[in-house]
């Protein structure tokens, strides 16, 4: 069932995005040199520079996927930041040393001075592959979401987003980025925080909010810290704060969208105070969203939820043949609804392990239960996939009689996870709708309004701070850089504001072609962990190894970018680790090839 917004939510809504945009064109109009368009004039505050980064990082698909994330497994996620304070502090230490002393524009003009221009080259493309394909996501993600919930088009939305984006980052490059992204934290920081407090008041009187943390521990949301060396698991204290803190060196020490957010300090001092106040901030503010998605869970303890998020799948099941699977699984659940509510409310009375435990196994069983319906809507959906499912089922059932031979192991695992692919496909995978799907149900007129605000908030400030870099690059590193004759600051502003103007259209262009992952944030973080690791590493080895050239960089960075594109499709290992693994990779690689180099051609170069 699609939602239809209150004038109220209209107003709240249109009010300020249009106040946000409105803000940031008039403020930073008329920028007439490449030091105020792609600086902002190195005029930028410590805590502006401090929101402005957390604003890039923080799009809507932090608020969206993350709440689904806690919703569904908890707030264990919350451990892939940790290695973010370090990665601040080595950034203060390394990182902006280097770039404020040499006055730079972008960061791979320090690889060109350090190596040569073919390294400064690929590395400026590497970054122009991710993130022009993170600015679409960032895009898509409230786009997609939005449309199904509340019947828009997607397309309409992707360009609604991308063209109110693209008016105030071409108008004022830097500057308006930066200004803007101060008006959109506060929005976000008011709008989470007011979700929270309804969230709380929505629960049964009798259950406080220590009775609501309890009672999501007692279902194992509450479990923060994983210390398992379990290559499986993809989030535990040693993914985040190793993995994590290569992925958070690497976009923060040398990705464009970041790096330019605090190059436009007034000061040295200004860049390393701004980024130690992310450093700071950034993990509560994580856990603070994730607290949000488990007050959520908390709150369908005690509130009727749907077996799937997404109306328009449940719809298209019951319709099918599969219709009363699905029926007699909600029936189910009903039931289970009855019985975990009437737990819930006696263990917020009497704090005891027997209730503890049967609130454990009731979750275990509705998970089981929200599978089961992935599995029918996906069936409903695909008919090739039923058909591959019902063969390899018979398959199975025909080699049971010997449950011990290696052919029965290999198909049971091969059905197994054929079901739990089910999960993942975009009509079934219903975790980052979770939040919205609250919102618009449950949150009260005005409110909703401003959560939708935020959600686009999100996706605009992120959204900016990557074309904006995106054009920097493309303007600086590449055309600039190749320019047989000087054209002077009147002609290199205009042609970084076209290509703003044109990679906002290819963001566009992406997001209408985007599609669903398991879950959204997870997409981000991955396309940044297959390029992140290699870039870092290339960094390194400027910084830190001096005997190192570019001839060997170069070749070495080609080869790593390979190879781990290739452990990424065949699933080496989770994806936070390929940060550290094409880190280390590139510097072994580099240090093999230049000597061989140094005896083919009798020098370094």
């Amino acid at each position: 069932m699609q939602q239809t917004l209150d004038w109220i939510d209209w107003t709240v809504l249109i009010a300020t995005l249009a106040i946000i945009v409105g803000y940031g064109t008039w403020k930073t109009r008329g920028s007439k040199n490449v030091q105020d368009y792609v600086r902002g004039g190195n005029t930028t505050k410590w805590w502006t520079i401090g929101l402005s980064v957390m604003a890039t990082q923080a799009s809507a698909i932090t608020f969206l996927s993350t709440t689904g994330q806690a919703f569904s497994d908890g707030m264990g996620f919350v451990q892939f930041y940790f290695g973010l304070p370090i990665a601040m502090v080595i950034i203060c230490l390394v990182f902006i040393p280097i770039y404020h002393r040499l006055k730079v524009y972008t960061a791979y003009e320090f690889l060109e001075n350090r190596f040569d221009l073919k390294t400064r080259t690929l590395t400026a493309i590497l970054f122009l592959i991710q993130r022009g394909l993170a600015a679409g996501i960032t895009i898509f993600a409230p786009a997609i979401i939005l449309s199904v919930v509340l019947g828009w088009n997607i397309v309409t939305l992707n360009i609604i987003i991308g063209v109110l984006v693209i008016i105030y980052t071409v108008s004022g490059g830097t500057k308006a980025v930066t200004v803007t992204q101060k008006q959109q934290m506060f929005v976000i920081f008011a709008g989470m925080v007011a979700a929270l407090v309804i969230i709380i008041n929505l629960i049964p009187k009798e259950v406080s909010f220590v009775n609501a943390i309890d009672i999501a521990g007692a279902t194992g949301k509450m479990q923060v810290l994983d210390f398992s060396f379990d290559l499986e698991n993809r989030y535990t204290i040693w993914t985040g704060i190793i993995g994590g803190t290569f992925l958070m060196l690497s976009y923060f020490g040398t990705d464009q969208s970041q790096v330019q957010r605090y190059l436009s300090g007034k000061s040295m001092k200004e860049m390393q105070m701004g980024l130690l106040f992310n450093g700071l901030l950034k993990v509560p503010m994580q856990f603070f969203i994730l607290l949000v998605g488990v007050m959520v869970f908390v709150f369908y303890q005690f509130n009727p939820s749907p077996l799937n998020f997404i109306d328009k799948s449940t719809e298209t099941v019951l319709s099918s043949e599969y219709g009363n699977e699905y029926r007699a699984l909600q029936d189910k659940q009903v039931e289970l609804f009855n019985q975990k509510q009437r737990l819930s409310l006696a263990y917020a009375k009497d704090n005891n392990p027997n209730l503890r435990a049967q609130l454990f196994q009731i979750d275990s069983l509705e998970k089981t239960y929200r599978l089961e319906s992935k599995f029918l809507i996906k069936k409903a959906i695909d008919p090739e996939y039923e058909a591959n499912y019902s063969k390899l089922e018979k398959e199975v059932e025909n080699l049971r009689s010997n449950s011990k031979n290696d052919v029965f192991k290999s198909k049971s695992a091969e059905l197994k996870a054929l079901y739990k692919d089910s999960a993942k496909d975009t009509q079934t995978n219903d975790r980052d709708y979770v939040f919205i799907r609250f919102i618009l149900n449950h949150l009260p007129t005005g409110l909703i309004g401003l959560l939708l605000a935020v959600i686009l908030s999100a996706a605009m400030s992120s959204t900016a701070s990557e074309i904006n870099a995106l054009a920097t690059i493309t303007s600086i590193d590449l055309y600039g850089r190749n320019l047989k004759e000087d054209k002077g600051e009147t002609h290199m502003v205009n042609m970084t504001k076209w290509f703003t103007l044109g990679w906002g259209i290819i963001a566009i262009i992406i997001a209408c072609f985007a599609d669903l992952a398991e879950n959204l944030i997870q997409l981000v973080n991955i396309i940044g962990s297959i390029f992140y690791g290699n870039v870092l590493g290339i960094f390194l080895l400027a910084f830190f190894f001096k005997d190192i050239k570019g001839n060997a960089v170069f070749t070495a960075a080609l080869i790593t970018q390979a190879i781990v594109i290739i452990g990424w499709a065949l699933d080496w290992m989770p994806y936070l680790w390929l940060n550290l693994f094409g880190c280390i990779l590139v510097i072994i690689i580099a240090h093999v090839i230049q000597p061989l180099l140094i005896k083919n051609k009798g020098n370094g170069s």
